[in-house]
Parts: structure tokens; C-alpha cells; sequence
């Protein structure tokens, strides 16, 4: 689905917008469903703080191992894709938090043994992801730095969804990913990204799916402990265990 030039433009600015719907109207509405399934038994959690929604409920592995997906991830990263981590983020109407200017692979530091062919896709759930809802933003070329900005700063966790951001970004540079319903973003994992609050009377929902090659090794260290992975497509190549592969007797 992506062409050369969709993948030579990923590789030097970190990020597409592809302009297309992930699935057909009858699937988008059943993530919904379940999307708003999460939602109405989140508990005391905040409407951005549901992580890993797959890890209990298995009806998400139905899109998150899908060809819909994959094939938009296979020409990023190759043919042999792991599962890495899914993500429902909502912004409530007026309420929603700031989400800083971040590196996502700042915060899996030690994780793996490589950062550079992580992506993850943001889908639009239930409305259009714009400006004045909050929408994802980045900053162009930034994945090029390496991932590990050294300039984070504490933030106001009752304004930020993260405890830290990075200072002195350069926010004239920012693009503004505005999608449609059932439309997405691709982004590399090393990317600087964050958003504004949402000061609108619509609700901003998006659905993150994020991926790594098979080659990339998952690290035994106390971070990955309780963490599982699933093998997309393809084989393993890095000796990973993965939660839909038997593990081998021995």
C-alpha cells in the first residue's frame, strides 16, 4: 500500500499520513463498541490512561494481527513484525490533558537492543482527531537525533498526561496530524510528538498499535517483566517468546 517515495518520505521525516480508512465501517464500529467497552469499566483510571487494553481483552488481536494493519506496517519494517504494545487514548470534551513534547523511545530506554524501526500507527476512533480537540503533533526529522533527548523537564501532571517533556522545542516546526474518522497517522518511535488539550465539546479518541520488527530483541530486564508480546507476522529472529508462539520444549 505504501509506495518508495511513502517509505523514503518515513524514513527522512519520521511520520506519514496516509489519508485512507484502516478498516470498513463495519469493523471501525465494532472497535468502537469495544473501545467504549474499556471505557465504561475503566474505574478510577483517566480516559488516556488505558494501556495494553489487548492484554485482557483478546476481541482487539482481531485488528491489532490484522492484514489491514500489517500491511501498511510490512514495507517500514519488513516482513517478520512483532506486536509490541496497543494504547486507547481518549481526550474527555474541555478536560482532556496536554500530552508533552516526548520521544516515545525515551521511555523503553533498555528495552530493547534497538530503537530505529519502531512504528506505531494512531487510529481515529469515533470522531475527527483536529486542532482544537487536541490532535497528535511532531516535529518533522527529530527521530533523526537518536530517541534520547537529554533536555526532559518535570511537568503538572493534572495538565500533562507524562512527568516530563522535552524543553525548547521548536513548535513552528510542528505538523498537525488532523485525520478523519477511521483514518491514521504513522510515526516513528524515536519522533518528537505530544499534543494540546482538548478545549472542545468533542471528544478525541484514538487507538495506538505499535510494532518492531522481529530481529529487535526484547530485553530481560525488570522493566519487560510481565510483558508480552505477540508475533504479527512472519518468523522470530531474535529468540523472542511471544504470547501466541509455543515456547519450544527444552
Amino acid at each position: 500500500m505504501l509506495t518508495t517515495d511513502d517509505v523514503q518520505f518515513f524514513r527522512a521525516n519520521g511520520y506519514l499520513l496516509p489519508g485512507e480508512q484502516m478498516f470498513s465501517e463495519e469493523r471501525l464500529a465494532r472497535l468502537e463498541e469495544i473501545f467504549n467497552d474499556h471505557l465504561a469499566h475503566k474505574g478510577d483510571k483517566l480516559s488516556d490512561e488505558l494501556d495494553t487494553p489487548h492484554y485482557r481483552d483478546e476481541r482487539l488481536l482481531e485488528f491489532l494481527l490484522s492484514d489491514e494493519v500489517l500491511d501498511w506496517i510490512e514495507p517500514l519494517i519488513g516482513p517478520d513484525i512483532a506486536l509490541w504494545s496497543s494504547h486507547f487514548i481518549s481526550k474527555d470534551p474541555f478536560t482532556g490533558r496536554a500530552t508533552p513534547w516526548h520521544e516515545d523511545s525515551a521511555y523503553w530506554e533498555g528495552r530493547f537492543d534497538s530503537y530505529d524501526n519502531i512504528v506505531t500507527i494512531w487510529l481515529a476512533l469515533e470522531n475527527p482527531s483536529t486542532r482544537e480537540n487536541g490532535c497528535m503533533r511532531v516535529i518533522p526529522g527529530s527521530h533523526l537525533s537518536g530517541g534520547f533527548s537529554p533536555n526532559y523537564v518535570p511537568t503538572d501532571m493534572t495538565e500533562q498526561t507524562f512527568h516530563a517533556e522535552i524543553a525548547g522545542v521548536d513548535e513552528e516546526k510542528a505538523v498537525d496530524f488532523e485525520l478523519q474518522r477511521g483514518e491514521f497517522s504513522m510515526h516513528d518511535g524515536r519522533i518528537v510528538h505530544g499534543a494540546k488539550p482538548n478545549t472542545s465539546p468533542v471528544r478525541r479518541t484514538g487507538y495506538t498499535m505499535r510494532y518492531f520488527p522481529s530481529s529487535v530483541k526484547m530485553q530481560d530486564v525488570p522493566q519487560n517483566e510481565g510483558w508480552s508480546i505477540w508475533l504479527a507476522r512472519g518468523r522470530d529472529l531474535a529468540g523472542n517468546t511471544y504470547a501466541n508462539v509455543p515456547t519450544p520444549a527444552r
